[in-house]
């Protein structure tokens, strides 16, 4: 197959302008798993979001595969629940019209020669009557031990193959295996009938506004770039603070935790931002291959015991409401060693980072909902200032927040008004809900669009996915010899250890 000559391009603007985004040329989308949660709250609103915004093709056509014994009408009121419940843009009647006539749903389970044959006379029906033109995007919103049942039929079917100016792409939702020998193993079986340019593997972070922020920041500005090394930077911490628990996700994420959840993508993704070097170009093969230098650098750093952490929450108070604590969850095992907090250190032996630890954090009913980047400073030496006047300085920091409150603070130090001289910390924000008026699109509704596009820049390769593991894997092997996690209260920062883990190296946790 050929993806790039199959691209298709707005003939009166440069595929070059990036000012705007580009509509998606003649295509349709099958969802595997569609009566999914995945599919109902994120899905199928950004589809529609798309659709609503004129980014999608006039004869778009979406095609559901599950198991429910659902008539067309049958899915066609289920997607409009789902867009009533989840969409982000507001409903026009003449939007969900055109794309309502493009649904269709095929019943079947995932190793059902004759429904996946039933699937493939559908896709072909609507390349001949809608204009799909044999250009069909795959997405696998189903659990990994399903992959191989799917690509297999797919293949079977000749649904993996395009004809000469089509396209075939597969997008697949993490995990991505658990460790790196069933992540080599699950890019062996998707490559065995996809090319690794068609395989779009999501990481709905990279589809955040505030992370794509993180390369306009970087690249676009002088001002950040000369202290942005080993030279100025204490130290950073990455974290992702959840203050939900697990109630209803047993089944998925007991014997996963918090670390493969969260850390093996999400956040070593987020490092790479911050830690890469300026790639010549945003093309994909540019910013990928800068990213993979990085991460092929990155270690994790021990003793183990001194430098990670793993919790599990106990029963508290989240806010005002008294909540349980994971192993009295529905599902969950009461002997449930799964870990809903994990911190590690990691270092990356380059120039510009030697020497500066990055600091990883993620959890379940911590004390707020919050995702950061925090490059904390060294302190200066202070020499014209006498004892007492920088007592209550911490030092500088430069903080991105993706999540909720979007934008970027940076702290300094300031003089407190009055006669005497005394410093205290102060704040410069940037928000972005008071700097733009426009609305940041849903992080489904760019990366959905964008595999349309055959444009690949936001979707780790298999190289990245496998080295992740390769970074992570001896923690997981470590944690997994050394017994149960530490308890921490519900509503909380986390165990005792994570703290402590910070103060034998004589630093602290920020505090969002």
């Amino acid at each position: 197959m050929n993806n790039a000559a199959s691209q298709w391009h707005n003939p009166l603007r440069s595929p070059d302008d990036k000012r705007l985004p580009q509509i998606a040329g003649p295509s349709g989308m099958v969802i595997f798993g569609v009566t999914g949660d995945l599919a109902r709250k994120k899905l199928l609103p950004a589809i529609y979001d798309l659709a609503n915004r004129g980014l999608l093709p006039g004869g778009f056509t979406l095609v559901g595969y599950g198991r429910r014994d659902w008539t067309q009408a049958d899915f066609q009121a289920y997607v409009r629940e789902a867009i009533d419940a989840g969409a982000r843009t507001s409903f026009h009647d003449n939007v969900w019209q055109r794309l309502a006539e493009g649904l269709q749903f095929v019943k079947g389970n995932f190793d059902d020669d004759a429904a996946f044959d039933t699937l493939a006379e559908t896709l072909k029906r609507s390349d001949a009557e809608r204009g799909t033109a044999g250009n069909w995007a795959y997405y696998l919103s189903v659990p990994p031990e399903f992959f191989a049942d799917v690509v297999h039929q797919l293949d079977r079917s000749g649904m993996a193959h395009a004809g000469e100016n089509e396209w075939r792409r597969v997008i697949i939702e993490k995990p991505f295996g658990h460790d790196v020998e069933s992540a080599r193993e699950l890019n062996e079986i998707v490559g065995a009938v996809f090319d690794e340019q068609s395989v779009f593997r999501i990481d709905h972070y990279l589809g955040k506004e505030t992370v794509q922020n993180i390369l306009a920041l970087r690249f676009a500005n002088q001002l950040f770039e000369p202290f942005w090394n080993s030279h100025y930077i204490d130290h950073v911490q990455i974290t992702m603070a959840e203050d939900i628990g697990l109630g209803g996700r047993a089944s998925y994420y007991d014997g996963i935790g918090a670390a493969r959840d969260v850390i093996q993508n999400h956040l070593i993704q987020l490092l790479a931002l911050v830690a890469m070097e300026e790639p010549t170009s945003f093309s994909p093969a540019q910013l990928r291959a800068e990213k993979l230098k990085v991460l092929r650098a990155t270690t994790a750093v021990g003793p183990f015991s001194d430098t990670t952490a793993r919790g599990q929450y106990t029963a508290g108070w989240q806010g005002s409401q008294h909540v349980v604590g994971l192993r009295e969850e529905e599902g969950f095992d009461p002997e449930s060693t799964t870990e809903t907090y994990a911190a590690c250190t990691l270092e990356i032996a380059s120039r510009r980072w030697a020497g500066v630890p990055f600091y990883m954090r993620t959890g379940k009913r911590l004390g707020r909902r919050v995702t950061e980047i925090a490059l904390v400073f060294k302190n200066p030496p202070y020499q014209p200032f006498t004892n007492g006047q920088t007592d209550l300085l911490n030092q500088n920091a430069v903080v991105i927040r993706i999540q909720p409150d979007e934008g970027v603070l940076m702290r300094f130090g300031s003089k407190v008004p009055g006669p005497g001289m005394e410093l205290r910390d102060v704040n410069m924000d940037f928000h972005y809900s008071e700097a733009f008026t426009e609305q940041s699109p849903e992080a489904y509704e760019r990366l959905i669009l964008d595999a349309l596009l055959d444009e690949s820049s936001l979707f780790p390769t298999n190289a990245e996915v496998e080295r992740s593991w390769e970074i992570l894997d001896p923690v997981l092997e470590y944690w997994a010899e050394h017994g149960a996690p530490d308890d921490y209260e519900a509503g909380t920062w986390g165990p005792a250890s994570a703290d402590a883990m910070l103060a034998r190296v004589g630093r602290a946790w920020r505090r969002p």
